[in-house]
């Protein structure tokens, strides 16, 4: 429940962004490929920066980084309110790369704590908390920005943020408290890249994570700007990613589906169904966006399933004496989901109108299916 409240909170604070992001780019541009080319830009730069935190951390005790990511979602926000494209890059770069710090800092804490036989329990657990804030977070932001402006979001970004750190630092100061002193340490990131590419298990849990991530990447980013060139409006496009975000519920459901049919199953009819209706929905396109925005949220919900136990490989994989080099070089995933689709969409949208993203990515999702049941072990 510790580590639940926490993503809860830290998941809040992403969400009143998460579909504010693609809407204020396209406002300031007026093109979804000029939106798709300045993601490739700050995906690149966060990239970089994420590879390169460790150096930067030193001997910082875990406290401190968790400290210093939340208070770059809140510097974030402030950019973001500014309302113009310096503010936009700015504003997403110290967003991600604050969200890069919690999450690397979150889960080197959970392998910490968290034994690998309660992995399938405890995972979809704090999947289904943190429901509440992808259900309200995306669509409040989107109506605060639409009825109050830019600002409105951030205000209220800024505001879940700050609860996060006023709560992460009563946890970490109370007698007994259930986090305790962890150093973040240095170490050389393209060796632990070398490293971590070394250990195929690692490799595939990361092509795992990397292809869900792209998913959610493509769906917050392109699923919003479908809705908006397909004549639905921008609060349709809102309101659907946070209607996918009750999918989270069904973390509940995963969990001992995974113990039944091994997570390798889960994971596989997961990714099948979302290339499916991926393909459909950008087959749909612009000329029926109900019925893509459908399909859309039968991925989502299928997505969900590989949020509850897709991380389970990398947790159950990794050495101990490891965890915090190769989990640094695991995050990269979100970085790299951002990077690589960006770049390879603003090449396709030069020809094709928005619906062409999501052909490339029920395309390219097929591929990873067919890895999963190749090559992940029955019994994990």
């Amino acid at each position: 429940m510790t580590f639940g409240i926490l993503y809860l909170l830290e998941s809040l604070t992403r969400a009143f962004n998460s579909g504010v992001l693609s809407i204020q780019a396209y406002d300031l541009l007026h093109s979804s490929q000029r939106v798709s080319l300045l993601g490739t830009v700050v995906s690149g730069t966060v990239l970089t920066v994420t590879l390169f935190l460790p150096v930067l951390f030193g001997l910082t005790r875990r406290r401190w980084a968790y400290t210093l990511g939340c208070l770059l979602m809140i510097a974030g926000s402030l950019s973001l309110a500014s309302f113009t494209l310096t503010g936009q890059i700015a504003g997403t770069m110290f967003r991600n790369i604050g969200a890069s710090i919690t999450s690397i800092t979150l889960q080197l804490y959970i392998l910490d704590h968290i034994r690998k036989s309660d992995l399938t329990t405890t995972e979809p657990l704090r999947l289904a908390l943190s429901t509440i804030a992808w259900v309200v977070g995306p669509f409040t932001g989107v109506w605060l920005y639409q009825n109050h402006g830019p600002i409105a979001p951030q205000i209220a970004a800024i505001a879940s943020a700050l609860s996060l750190l006023g709560i992460f630092w009563v946890l970490r100061l109370q007698d007994g408290a259930p986090l305790k002193p962890g150093n973040m340490q240095p170490f050389n990131p393209l060796a632990n890249v070398a490293r971590f590419a070394q250990q195929p298990r690692l490799r595939l849990a990361w092509a795992i994570a990397f292809a869900r991530s792209c998913f959610w990447a493509t769906f917050f980013t392109y699923g919003p700007l479908l809705m908006i060139e397909g004549g639905l409006g921008k609060q349709f496009g809102g309101a659907m990613i946070s209607l996918s975000q009750l999918f989270l519920l069904s973390g509940f459901l995963y969990g001992p589906i995974a113990k039944r049919i091994g997570v390798r199953g889960v994971i596989t009819t997961c990714f099948v169904v979302i290339s499916a209706a991926a393909l459909f929905a950008g087959f749909a396109g612009l000329r029926m966006p109900l019925l893509a925005a459908a399909l859309l949220l039968v991925a989502a919900l299928a997505a969900s399933g590989i949020d509850s136990v897709g991380a389970i490989p990398y947790l159950r994989a990794v050495r101990f004496h490891e965890r915090q080099r190769m989990t640094a070089v695991y995050r990269t995933f979100i970085e790299f989901s951002d990077l690589i689709p960006s770049i390879i969409y603003a090449i396709a949208l030069q020809r094709f109108d928005v619906s062409i993203v999501f052909v490339i990515l029920g395309g390219s999702i097929s591929t990873i299916s067919i890895l999963v049941w190749r090559y992940l072990p029955k019994s994990m």
